[in-house]
């Protein structure tokens, strides 16, 4: 039975226990915990009469907003938020929270992994191997690259960019350049790595990490002309988005020898089409966004999400708004 002194919110899906716990003793909450999966005409229903909705990536737009009235606080389970429409839950009065910080590392362990596995060709040898394939010892065909003391250019230095230069840098020994839209000259003192503008660290990086956020300005950041100043021997790592970069052009930057291999965990359209070429070449390593995919991050993203979400309703305690929803107005 729900109690009308505390806020009322809907979860989009069954928590961890000790989460659950925890939201229950500050709002009252229903779950959709039904073997099928929540349709968007079934969410609509079920949050006409809530205060706030815990999600992970449903689209927050207009219609949404317009079928909730009593909706104050969107808390999502996740650091980005390119499913709001932050302009619409402006107009509405509406917060929005993320999950900053707690996915750095698991990230840029991710981002490391590939970088390894594109380098040496650990899915491919690997499944040489299953195929009972190895006879003797591979030839040079089959030889992979160094990572250790070569050239990595980061193209975007937030939180986990510098988390992933650090694990470069004193793991790796490796020589760490990046370029920022702001230059970070406190991170380079730091970590002794240096800024370069992006033409050059494209020419001369060995491997490219690309770490940015999606935005108008971020869209295909990433094209044919990019890939082309790129060396042949370049390895290109994304993590960040898939609409970063325009998939065509990678596709046949690999195909065509521009470079050398790519180690990816986000696509244009995800799930992937089953006809994606990236699907059927041996010098991609492709993930399925797996990018914070651990218990423990999970675990704490959620925890976070739910703290989040009671500190908004209830005006007890921080929270973290997203940047562009940060003191806005809430609807009474």
């Amino acid at each position: 039975m729900l109690n009308v002194n505390k806020p009322k919110v809907f979860l989009q899906k069954p928590l961890p226990q000790d989460i659950q716990a925890y939201l229950d003793k500050h709002v009252d909450i229903k779950i959709w915990d039904k073997p099928d999966a929540l349709t968007r005409e079934q969410l609509l229903k079920e949050i006409a009469d809530v205060d706030g909705l815990l999600t992970s990536g449903t689209a927050i737009n207009e219609e949404l907003l317009e079928q909730a009235p009593q909706l104050r606080v969107v808390s999502s389970i996740s650091v980005g938020y390119n499913h709001f429409d932050t302009k619409a839950m402006k107009e509405y009065g509406v917060i929005g929270t993320h999950t900053p910080y707690v996915l750095d590392d698991t990230v840029s362990d991710l981002v490391i992994s590939l970088m390894l596995s594109a380098a040496r060709r650990v899915p491919e040898l690997d499944a040489m191997t299953k195929r009972g394939e190895w006879e003797k010892g591979i030839g040079e065909s089959m030889f992979g690259v160094d990572v250790h003391h070569k050239k990595l250019g980061i193209i975007g230095m937030g939180r986990i960019g510098e988390t992933i230069a650090k694990r470069a840098k004193y793991g790796f020994d490796m020589d760490v350049t990046y370029f920022n839209r702001s230059r970070k000259k406190e991170i380079e003192e730091k970590l002794n790595i240096n800024y370069q503008l992006m033409d050059d660290l494209l020419r001369e990086s060995d491997f490219i990490v690309l770490m940015v956020p999606l935005s108008n300005e971020t869209k295909q950041l990433i094209g044919s002309r990019e890939f082309q100043l790129m060396k042949s021997s370049t390895i290109f790592i994304n993590a960040s988005r898939g609409q970063t970069v325009n998939e065509q052009a990678m596709i046949e930057a690999l195909q065509t020898g521009e470079i050398l291999a790519a180690g990816l965990d986000v696509y244009e359209q995800e799930p992937i089409n089953e006809d994606n070429p990236l699907l059927k070449m041996d010098n991609v390593v492709t993930l399925p966004h797996i990018g914070s995919a651990t218990s423990e991050t999970r675990h704490t993203m959620a925890m976070l999400a739910a703290k989040n979400l009671v500190a908004a309703l209830t005006g007890e305690g921080s929270f973290y708004a997203v940047k562009e929803l940060q003191g806005v107005k809430v609807r009474q």
